[in-house]
């Protein structure tokens, strides 16, 4: 594990720094989800997805984007601020942006400790420590939000195998579920034989579907017993239990 006694280090800015992040938030809580779970953070949060999950929790970052231009000495400038050398770029789907190779491989230059998180289904050349995959499952596919509109496009492009497999290559990773039901588990197992990968069961977490305390709860008291049953590790989401809800967690 890192220890933290300083700030990351100051650096100086390549030419291409002048290059607009369009960003929903930047900030500092702990990280909630995965291997890192409690870990002080840096969060950098891209506007902008591909997909159209019916239980999105961030939608101003997909269904209704919204957010600003940052540059990057000002990323970095905030980022200074905070006591911490964990920084987590997320979104959104941070892969759609050209500019992520630019912000990770700065972000690691300054000595931080880089996670990304992503769905999975874009790939480019990125620097990271960390490269938590979040593959949708059906389960996510807006059928009935809208009256649909967006389920087509969400069916077609939310699981990319062939992405996948590269992205498993490419870095050190977790690969994390989002379970709504007891039957998702059969989904994950097919998908795991699909990767032909050898996932360790260790790097598989499975995280309860919900955005408010009740619903997490009742999801964990049958996901624990499964977890422990199959082998994969169990994922809570501690900002939602600690914060609810909201911007800036």
């Amino acid at each position: 594990m890192m220890t933290h006694e300083t700030r990351p280090t100051s650096l100086t800015l390549p030419i291409s720094s002048r290059e607009a992040f369009i960003l929903s938030e930047v900030f500092y809580s702990i990280q909630g989800e995965g291997m890192l779970a409690g870990a002080p953070s840096a969060f950098i949060r891209y506007c902008g997805c591909n997909l159209r999950c019916r239980w999105c929790d961030t939608p101003g970052t997909s269904w209704s984007p919204s957010g600003r231009t940052w540059s990057l000495a000002e990323i970095l400038d905030r980022l200074g601020t905070y006591p911490t050398r964990y920084a987590v770029v997320t979104g959104g789907e941070p892969f759609l942006f050209k500019n992520l190779a630019l912000l990770t491989e700065t972000l690691a230059a300054a000595g931080y400790h880089v996670t990304v998180e992503t769905a999975g289904t874009e790939f480019q050349s990125i620097r990271c420590d960390l490269l938590s995959l979040s593959p949708k499952l059906a389960h996510s596919t807006p059928r009935d939000v809208e009256g649909g509109r967006e389920a087509e496009m969400h069916e077609k492009r939310r699981l990319q195998l062939p992405v996948l497999r590269s992205l498993l290559r490419a870095h050190e990773y977790q690969l994390k579920f989002v379970i709504d039901a007891p039957g998702d588990i059969e989904e994950v197992e097919g998908i795991l034989r699909d990767l032909d990968a050898g996932v360790p069961r260790e790097k598989v977490l499975l995280m309860p579907q919900g955005t408010a305390r009740e619903e997490l709860e009742a999801r964990s008291a049958w996901l624990h017993p499964l977890c422990l049953s199959k082998g994969f590790r169990f994922c809570p989401r501690l900002h939602i239990e600690m914060f609810g809800l909201r911007p800036g967690t």
